[in-house]
């Protein structure tokens, strides 16, 4: 479905991504791992155009993407959601869910887009006239996830969805992915520090560091590698 190939990008005159290349397919979770300032973020925002790449190709649905405007790549359905959450923290919840509907693909459907994610996350539904920036940490994240899902995604780019969390919550954060990934088939590229979690819930995985893809396979593979194991997993378990 999303093909990055071989690309380099660059902040001023420093290099951020060296020949970075990954597959995500289709109805797949993909995990993309690696300490802090590997690049991770950078590849996300490198996807979605945000920061243009300075050579390599990034293909979607076998068309190339790395020339297009961002509302055209959102329109393709490519959603990302950012670190951060990035919630308008003075409008409602309601209104936060409904301006993930702003695309023209999406708007046509924001009726029922709005109930499919209010049966999803069932606190949003009990929180529609609170202000987002009241909510609590897991609430923002969980309203973050609900407006990328408003923009009907092919494909969603997660970063860091569980930063910050309480445990019980990132438990819960990762149980949601899972879920749309399996109920909906909603293909997702998942940018973690979490190694274990992000693991347990993806099909494959890729490690960064300094810019570069260092590791990749099967995320059970990942999982058992002794490199792996002693650099990045640090615990935890998946969800249930």
């Amino acid at each position: 479905m999303l093909k990055v190939e071989s690309i380099a990008v660059f902040y001023g005159d420093v290099q951020a991504l060296r020949d970075v290349s990954l597959v995500v397919p289709e109805k797949k979770i993909v995990a993309l791992l690696g300490p802090n300032a590997a690049g991770k973020s950078t590849t996300l925002r490198a996807i979605s155009n945000v920061i243009p790449i300075r050579s390599g190709r990034i293909m979607f649905l076998e068309e190339p993407i790395d020339h297009l405007p961002l509302y055209r790549i959102v329109e393709m359905g490519i959603i990302h959601v950012p670190e951060g959450r990035g919630l308008f923290s003075t409008l409602t919840v309601r209104e936060n869910l409904e301006m993930g509907a702003y695309s023209g693909r999406a708007r046509k459907y924001l009726r029922s887009s709005l109930a499919e994610v209010l049966d999803t996350f069932p606190v949003m539904k009990d929180r529609q006239e609170q202000m987002a920036g009241s909510l609590s940490g897991g609430e923002q994240q969980m309203c973050a996830i609900a407006r990328g899902l408003m923009a009907r995604p092919r494909i969603l780019l997660m970063d860091e969805p569980s930063l910050g969390l309480a445990p019980i919550l990132v438990q819960e954060v990762f149980r949601v992915i899972k879920e749309i990934n399996t109920t909906g088939g909603t293909t997702i590229l998942l940018v973690e520090q979490n190694a274990t979690m992000a693991l347990v819930v993806s099909h494959r995985g890729y490690v960064m560091e300094t810019g570069r893809i260092v590791l990749q396979g099967p995320a059970k593979d990942l999982l058992q590698n002794p490199q792996v194991r002693d650099a990045y997993l640090g615990g935890g378990k998946g969800p249930s």
